[in-house]
């Protein structure tokens, strides 16, 4: 029988992480292993706040886990079987699977893209970079010292009241190169989001070509209204988690930035990116905070999107693993 642990690792971040709803300088993620027959499988649990997602949640439930059954549960049909009948949290679920998942192909003698039947991922593959929320006054320097021009995109993370001052910084700082405006839910309604926007389109140097989540994903009917007058394409985040009403998203969004945290493991961030691109929406692939265990899993199921936003090991100090590597805003697998 394979043998479970659960770690909890406190990962210090090069700098403050701040997006519209909170800010922190630390993130306490888990690191999942199996082992057993002669091979092991890593995963990665990080728990995130909106979804009512911490450590000591996902530990009280791994160990509910072991208690009924998961030294058993030798298939990934077992697992499945076992999380039916004891829910976790998505980033629990996805760790669980991703360990399980790697732990199989590695008895089997393949990749884990392979074993999951998805395209070989490609050797180097581009990631945007984000920008937390910070003063203006800090953006040219940060932008400096991070070498952020590297990337071919960049992610701005913004709030209502400091947006537009953020984004008239990078364009002045960069000119002209490509940005995604991610709001995590910061505009109250639609109206708000299309004033921005108007507002926006006036910055000299700005090149926007993506806007995330601009307002809560309980406003689908705002969303709705939004979807055909928005100037640039609508990247639905909050809004899709383990599953989504496809046809409804189609209406309010233009693309859907997958997440396997959120989604709760490969096989269902795999259905989830072809219903996206099933449906005409831009397939995006993205990350929470993550070490390169997490991203490194996400990279097995690259080939399946066109936009990626795999940075969230960048964040991280002294990242423990390395199991990824960065070269000119690109990411491949170590080794």
């Amino acid at each position: 029988m394979p043998t479970w642990t659960l770690t909890a690792h406190l990962l210090p971040l090069r700098y403050v992480w701040k997006i519209s709803r909170n800010a922190s300088a630390s993130k306490t993620n888990l690191l999942l292993r199996v082992a057993g027959h002669g091979h092991v499988g890593t995963g990665e649990a990080a728990p995130n706040v909106r979804y009512g997602e911490t450590p000591e949640l996902l530990t009280q439930q791994f160990e509910t886990l072991l208690a009924h059954g998961l030294s058993r549960a030798e298939s990934l049909a077992d697992l499945h079987a076992l999380l039916a009948a004891q829910p976790v949290a998505h980033a629990l679920g996805f760790a669980l699977e991703s360990g399980m998942v790697q732990w199989l192909a590695a008895r089997a003698g393949q990749a884990v893209w392979q074993w999951l039947g998805v395209p070989r991922p490609a050797a180097a593959v581009p990631t945007a970079f984000s920008l937390p929320i910070m003063a203006v006054g800090e953006v040219a320097g940060f932008l400096r010292e991070q070498k952020a021009a590297r990337f071919q995109l960049l992610k701005i993370k913004v709030n209502q009241a400091e947006g537009l001052d953020l984004l008239r910084e990078v364009a002045r700082v960069l000119p002209g190169h490509p940005l995604l405006v991610d709001g995590n839910e910061t505009w109250p309604d639609a109206d708000s989001v299309l004033q921005f926007l108007t507002k926006a389109r006036m910055l000299p140097g700005l090149r926007l070509r993506l806007l995330e989540q601009p307002m809560p994903a309980a406003l689908a009917a705002d969303y709705r209204y939004l979807r055909p007058r928005s100037t640039v394409p609508l990247i639905a985040d909050e809004s899709v988690t383990d599953t989504a009403d496809f046809a409804e998203i189609a209406q309010q969004f233009h693309g859907v930035n997958v997440k396997l945290m959120k989604a709760g493991g490969f096989q269902q961030g795999i259905e989830l990116l072809r219903q996206t691109r099933a449906h005409g929406l831009l397939p995006m692939l993205g990350c929470m905070v993550e070490t390169s265990v997490g991203i490194a899993a996400a990279l097995q199921i690259s080939a399946l999107a066109e936009v990626h936003d795999l940075d969230g090991f960048l964040i991280v100090k002294d990242e423990p693993f390395g199991l990824v590597t960065e070269t000119g805003g690109s990411l491949s697998a170590a080794g």
